[in-house]
């Protein structure tokens, strides 16, 4: 019986974390990437490295590019080389109309979009656990299945094309919000004299708690191991996707509004771990 073949476009961290997931889950993976540092390191995982985007020929290829531009350059070489009733699962994170756009695109080629963002990081497409966010066709999705369930241990069907892009942005602006939120209210804390630690014993046993009070502050931003794997640079590139969203259905942000203003501001290279940012906010930057 030959093994599931899966293609996935950009192997960046998170695309190396899928790629590396899915070779140890038994899968046959081809891999393909600008970066040819990129598929030496897929290479040493066992992808099997393309020499073109059209050579990612699979019933299902995962996509994990860095903005819309690069999808877009990317799939009109790709549609016309897959297979009909092919499914390319996006896990980039994009304008809602721009995966939209490329839904349509798809079907002119007989083959299916997904926009598939996910949360999780690298860690979780390693571990096989992200959350992924789906808008799409059922049916699509259905024959995506056997392989997206080799990365994410949660997939939600959110609604139709675009509607994972929402979710995803919806997401991560609260996650920026609570970010930013809650480096500043631990500075109130510790000008109060009661050290971080300590108030995250009681903000994570009782209702202030959220992921940024749970994981991101004692993994990352306390110990200052600052290596989640997720760059300062894109979350603010989802943030501003969430603003323009919210300006294009003339949705009021005032307080979600504020935090994503400090994300814009922050100091913090594009290229630092965007726990630096919440950080700085700590120290009072």
């Amino acid at each position: 019986m030959s093994r599931m073949r899966v293609g996935v476009v950009g192997l960046g961290q998170m695309g190396l974390a899928m790629a590396g997931r899915l070779v140890e889950t038994g899968a046959e993976v081809l891999g393909f990437d600008l970066d040819a540092s990129r598929c030496a390191a897929a290479a040493a995982r066992g992808v099997a490295a393309a020499a073109s985007v059209e050579a990612v020929v699979a019933p299902v290829v995962i996509l994990s590019l860095p903005h819309d531009r690069a999808v877009e350059a990317v799939l009109p070489t790709l549609f016309p080389a897959l297979p009909k009733g092919a499914v390319v699962a996006d896990t980039s994170t994009l304008d809602p109309l721009a995966a939209r756009r490329f839904a349509e695109a798809a079907a002119e080629w007989g083959v299916a979009y997904l926009d598939a963002p996910v949360s999780g990081g690298p860690a979780g497409a390693a571990a096989g656990s992200l959350a992924m966010m789906l808008g799409g066709d059922a049916d699509a999705i259905a024959r995506a299945r056997p392989a997206l369930d080799r990365v994410a241990g949660k997939l939600i069907h959110v609604g139709g094309p675009g509607a994972g892009q929402v979710a995803k942005l919806v997401n991560n602006l609260l996650v920026a919000t609570h970010l930013a939120v809650a480096g500043e209210a631990l500075r109130l804390g510790r000008l109060a004299g009661v050290e971080p630690a300590d108030l995250l014993a009681v903000v994570n046993a009782a209702s202030g708690r959220s992921a940024a009070t749970e994981v991101n502050f004692p993994r990352w931003i306390l110990s200052e191991g600052f290596d989640s794997g997720f760059s300062a640079g894109l979350m603010r590139k989802d943030v501003r996707l969430a603003l323009e969203l919210a300006d294009s259905v003339g949705a009021a942000l005032p307080v979600c509004g504020q935090a994503a203003a400090r994300w814009q501001a922050a100091e913090a290279s594009d290229a630092a771990d965007f726990n630096r940012v919440p950080a700085a906010i700590l120290e009072g930057a």
